[in-house]
């Protein structure tokens, strides 16, 4: 399993920001915003902010589960155990 971040920070900025959170995993630069778009985290280019969603993409690189408005807090375990009941 692969566990990716996305932010619209710099290199700089996702790096001391994982490494403050002691993060486990890579963060993507999204800086032009291309990805953030594309999966429906920010409505243009222009977007300051992109909202707090979450996708499992299985092995095919197919959408399997879409979490529409992620809790930082509470969406570990539910991530958990959407990937441990298979969906």
């Amino acid at each position: 399993m692969v566990i990716l971040g996305a932010s619209f920070d710099s290199i700089e900025a996702n790096r001391a920001f994982a490494e403050k959170y002691g993060f486990p995993f890579q963060l993507i630069c999204d800086v032009d915003r291309k990805m953030g778009v594309a999966y429906g985290a920010a409505e243009n280019a222009e977007s300051k902010h992109a909202a707090r969603i979450a996708y499992l993409i299985g092995a095919d690189g197919k959408i399997e589960k879409a979490f529409g408005k992620v809790n930082p807090t509470a969406f570990p375990a539910e991530a958990w155990e959407a990937v441990t009941a298979g969906k």
